[in-house]
């Protein structure tokens, strides 16, 4: 035979679970307000401007949590793709515009973000992102490690394919990296795709690495683990004007080049904070970056001002950068 037993609640137990659950809610909502109470920029930036910027939002709004995290650009939009509007993320800073065409559906409307002192037809009429900035690439060699081996200087793309630079080349890994892509893309609008393909199979044995960023073959050079790179013109000339040995080479086909942009994730425009930052990248930062970092004309009014820096460079054909779907097509090809 069963028995019910029934347990009268004291009135101290009862208060204290309703004591318990007023703490976890507002725990929660504790929660909530310190996920909201910074900004975080996912930034594509070398560290050396990266950490310049940190500088300058500390002195410029320093009530103001700002994280930087660097992330490729590549890997940044992946990652925004997935998440939508769930990404830690407030601000996308120096994403390659293919990247930014392809989550374009993730950001904020930037149409109160004039554009009249840009060039003509660099920013899109969509108004997700502003141009950030554009950047150029050459053939960038280390001469002193190139006498030293007894090798000649090369002087267009064919010439890394001699054998004689064996594991002495790096180009940027074009799924990773903006900067590898723009090389990959360079080639084919220039050769047709079965021709750039053919090249890369023939380069590949004389490749030491494909780096993950556009920067690494810069620092290679410097460390005289290559003789040869592909790699960013600006980034060469900053380390020539440190006094690096370094010779920049336009091949006869031109300059490869691309663009950067800055944007904000959809929604977080509401946020003053965030507006404030994005404000300061907008109005301050990108010019300050222009003068001092990557001086390559994206404004009507610009001058470059970065000792050193090539003028009149010759850029190479590159129709279709903008697209999504043609950088898609071309990195399932990829195959190194």
């Amino acid at each position: 035979m069963y028995r019910t037993v029934r347990v009268k609640m004291g009135k101290n137990i009862g208060k204290w679970i309703l004591v318990f659950t007023l703490l976890l809610c507002v725990a929660g909502l504790a929660g909530i307000e310190k996920v909201n109470d910074g900004v975080v920029i996912y930034s594509s930036l070398e560290e050396f401007r990266n950490e310049k910027l940190r500088e300058m939002l500390e002195e410029n709004l320093p009530d103001i949590n700002v994280t930087i995290q660097y992330i490729s650009t590549n890997k940044g939009a992946a990652k925004i793709k997935l998440e939508k509007s769930r990404a830690d993320a407030d601000i996308l800073l120096a994403f390659d515009v293919q990247s930014m065409e392809l989550i374009k559906d993730e950001l904020n409307d930037l149409k109160r973000y004039e554009t009249r002192h840009y060039l003509d037809g660099l920013n899109p009429d969509h108004n997700k992102y502003r141009v950030w900035e554009r950047f150029a690439g050459a053939i960038i060699v280390n001469k002193p490690l190139l006498n030293k081996l007894e090798l000649p200087i090369p002087e267009r793309y064919e010439d890394l394919t001699n054998p004689l630079y064996r594991d002495l080349i790096a180009m940027p890994d074009p799924k990773s990296s903006g900067t590898g892509y723009f090389f990959l893309k360079h080639l084919a609008n220039e050769w047709g795709e079965e021709r750039a393909f053919d090249y890369f199979d023939k380069l590949y044995p004389n490749i030491k690495q494909f780096t993950t960023s556009g920067s690494g073959p810069i620092k290679l050079l410097l460390q005289n683990e290559i003789a040869i790179g592909m790699g960013m013109t600006f980034q060469a000339v900053g380390e020539i004007n440190k006094g690096a040995d370094l010779q920049i080479i336009y091949p006869p086909e031109g300059s490869p080049y691309s663009l950067s942009g800055i944007a904000m994730i959809q929604g977080r425009a509401d946020r003053p904070e965030v507006a404030q930052v994005f404000d300061f990248l907008y109005s301050n930062f990108t010019f300050y970056d222009k003068e001092n970092y990557s001086p390559e004309l994206i404004f009507k009014n610009q001058q470059i001002k970065v000792p050193n820096y090539p003028k009149n460079i010759k850029y190479g054909n590159m129709n279709g950068l903008k697209s999504a779907a043609i950088k898609q097509d071309l990195l399932r090809k990829w195959k190194y």
